[in-house]
Formats: C-alpha cells, sequence, structure tokens
C-alpha cells in the first residue's frame, strides 16, 4: 500500500495567538541545520522500519509539508528535501504533494521553486477574509494578499487550492463570517477547511480565554453556541456551494478531497519526518496491528538528535482507531467491516454506546453504517471517547 509522507517545518513569520503547533518564530540559523536532520531521516527511513520488524513501502502518493510556513525555506532547502525523498521512495505519477503556505509568502522565486519541486497543491491559512479579524490574532495578510495569492497560483499551473477558515477568532460576528465564507465560495477554490477555535493551554490565546483575561483580543472571542451556530452556518453554505462536506473539517469539490488527509481517518501508512511529526506504519506480526512513531516534540531535542518514541498498536488499539477515526468521515463507519476485521463481538461490544448515541441524537444508523450528526459532529470528542478504553476484544482462542 502506497504511504503518505509528512514533512513538518516548524519555523514561522510569527507566532499566531491560536496556534497550539510545535512552531514558533527562529533564527535562520537553525533552518540549514534542521533539514540535515529532516533528510537524515529520510534516507534512514527503510532502517528504522527494519528494526520496528515492519514493511516499508517504498511508494508514495502524498507528500504534505506543513508547519509553520514552510515557503519560508530558501531554495537549495525546500529542493532538498524533495531531491532527497525522490532518492529514497518511488513517488507515483500521480502523487499528490501538498505545500501550506501563509498568504504573502508567495514571492516569485517561491512560487518558481514550488513548481520545480513538482507540487501541485497548496494550502492557504487564510484564517479570516475580514482584516481586523486576522490581525488580531497576529496573521499578517489583508484580504486582498490572499485573493493576489489565489490568482498567482493558477497563473502558475496549481489551482488545487484549500483555504482554511477558523470559526470563534476575536471580533467575528455572523455577519463576518458570513462574508468570509462568501469570499471562499466566491474564489472558486476546490476545498475549504473549518476549524473550531480550540481552548487549551498550549496557545496564548487559549491560557488567556481560560483565566478569563482580555489579552490577545480574548475579551471579543465568541461564546460556545455562536462559535457553534457560525460551524454550522459553514457546513449549510458550503454544502449549497458544492464544497461538499466530506470530513468533520473538511469540505471539497467532488473527486478532489485531500488524499493526504484521508490517509490518517482511514488508517492507511504514513511517515513523517521533523518536529513533533508522526508517523504509522502497519504491523506484520499478528499481535501487531500497526506501528506508531512520534519525533520529539521541540526543535532543540529534534536537531540535537533526540530519538522518536516508537508505540505498538494492538489489535484492541486499532479497533478503537478505527471507530474514532472513522467516525470523523461523514460517510461513517461500516459495522460490517469492522466484523470482518476484528470480530463480530468487535461490533457487539460497541452496542450498548452506539444505541445510547443513536438516542441522543448525536448518531444515525443507516442499515450497517453508523455516522454522527449534525448534533454529534459538534460534539464529536465526547462520542470518540466512548470507543476508547473499551472491553478486551476477545482472541480466536478465547471465543
Amino acid at each position: 500500500m502506497p504511504l503518505g509522507l509528512y514533512i513538518s517545518v516548524p519555523f514561522c513569520r510569527t507566532k499566531c495567538t491560536y496556534c497550539n503547533f510545535a512552531s514558533d518564530v527562529f533564527s535562520r540559523a537553525v533552518f540549514e541545520r534542521y533539514i540535515s536532520r529532516v533528510c537524515s531521516d529520510i534516507e534512514r527511513a527503510a532502517k528504522t522500519a527494519d528494526e520496528a520488524v515492519t514493511a516499508l513501502d517504498r511508494a508514495v502518493d502524498s507528500i504534505y509539508l506543513g508547519g509553520g510556513t514552510p515557503t519560508l525555506l530558501d531554495t537549495t532547502q525546500l529542493e532538498r528535501l524533495f531531491v532527497t525523498i525522490r532518492q529514497n521512495f518511488d513517488l507515483q505519477q500521480d502523487t499528490e504533494i501538498t505545500v501550506e503556505c501563509a498568504p504573502g509568502t508567495l514571492a516569485p522565486g517561491v512560487l518558481e521553486n514550488l513548481q520545480r519541486c513538482g507540487v501541485n497543491r497548496v494550502s492557504l491559512g487564510v484564517q479570516s477574509f475580514i482584516d481586523k479579524e486576522a490581525a488580531s490574532v497576529g496573521r499578517l495578510h489583508k484580504r486582498d494578499t490572499v485573493l493576489c495569492d489565489i490568482e498567482r497560483l493558477r497563473s502558475a499551473g496549481i489551482s488545487n487550492i484549500n483555504l482554511d477558515l477558523i470559526a470563534g477568532l476575536p471580533h467575528q460576528t455572523p455577519e463576518s463570517w458570513d462574508e468570509s465564507l462568501s469570499e471562499v465560495i466566491a474564489s472558486g477554490v476546490p476545498h475549504a477547511s473549518v476549524y473550531v477555535l480550540e481552548v487549551d493551554e498550549d496557545s496564548r490565546l487559549g491560557r488567556e480565554l481560560i483565566a478569563s483575561g482580555t489579552k490577545y483580543h480574548a475579551h471579543f472571542v465568541p461564546d460556545d453556541e455562536l462559535t457553534a451556530d457560525m460551524y454550522e452556518h459553514a457546513c449549510n453554505r458550503f454544502n449549497a456551494a458544492g464544497l461538499r462536506q466530506y470530513e468533520i473539517s473538511n469540505f471539497a469539490h467532488e473527486g478532489l478531497e485531500s488524499q493526504h488527509n484521508l490517509k490518517y481517518w482511514t488508517r492507511q501508512p504514513y511517515l513523517g519526518f521533523g518536529v513533533d511529526a508522526h508517523s504509522m506504519l502497519l504491523g506484520s506480526d499478528d499481535g501487531v496491528n500497526a506501528i506508531r512513531f512520534a519525533s520529539p516534540e521541540s526543535l532543540e531535542k529534534y536537531v540535537a538528535g533526540g530519538e522518536s518514541i516508537r508505540n505498538v498498536v494492538s489489535r484492541q488499539e486499532a479497533l478503537e482507531e478505527e471507530f474514532f477515526l472513522g467516525l470523523r468521515l461523514i460517510r461513517g463507519v461500516d459495522l460490517r467491516d469492522i466484523a470482518t476485521k476484528f470480530g463480530a463481538s468487535a461490533v457487539s461490544g460497541f452496542a450498548e454506546n452506539i444505541a445510547g448515541f443513536i438516542a441522543d441524537g448525536l448518531l444515525a444508523r443507516d442499515g450497517d453504517v453508523i455516522r454522527l450528526t449534525r448534533r454529534g459532529r459538534l460534539v464529536s470528542n465526547e462520542v470518540f471517547a466512548a470507543f476508547i478504553g473499551t472491553p478486551e476484544l476477545q482472541t480466536p482462542e478465547s471465543r
């Protein structure tokens, strides 16, 4: 089964207040050391898989450079990454190659470099088309910057474009949110992502909200009910405009879904390289469903040679993942597939939870397929938690 490759590039021009990723503003002096470490890890990928006693397919059909802002790398650094990838893996003819870009970083030289590297999909971190909202969380672009970048990408032959939006930003109102949605639809891009602002201690804005403070415009953040309404409004508008919702946060024209992200939700193998990058390779042992790897979360530890943490995924954990990852998809989870992979007891073990969520209006069932309802998507973490830490699967010997 072809792999997906993820390359973490944690470098930013500025750290957005809502961001809880392992990215930040770093001196360019560390860029070259970082790329050297990433390339070394790519070159060692086969050995790493061999040490984990699992198979590594050299075939690759998706590559995703995320961050951070990968377009901050200079020409030689970006090209070195792609040369190393091509030397160690076999890219399929139709490989989807995505690069995340901050609006305003696509200078002519950068765009030409993306073309040379074979990039055919770009994800722009817009977050809001309202300049005041974008500025309030540390974004450096304006609406016109985004629209200009979209046109320049298309002129360069890259029309597979995703735009990210966040519901719940400071100063956001139903009217301003609708304006951002209208801009996405009018742009004609084939893919959009809508995320709900996360409130946790891993971001400056999140910590301020928890503390009921006013820094970072926290007192202008919409309440949970209004944010939920904005998310639902986005679902309605995008679906009506032909951007079909296929996952909790993602919408696309038919056939232009993110092939890389689908690997995560359908438990296909992928390798991640760089700070806080994650990997999953399928196991080759009956007792091991998969092997997961996680790189160091800090740039300092990673560049200094920190090793990845390796975890074995058991059949039980794989079953749980089949449910809580599969339920992210609008198509839902087919219980017949679960029974085929894990046995009939795997389905019966969840029967009570499934029935309860159906009664509460959080899950819907159509034959053997269960899926989250609109309401269920708003509290999806509550549903997912019920499929974790369940009674152990019966082994063939115990049935």
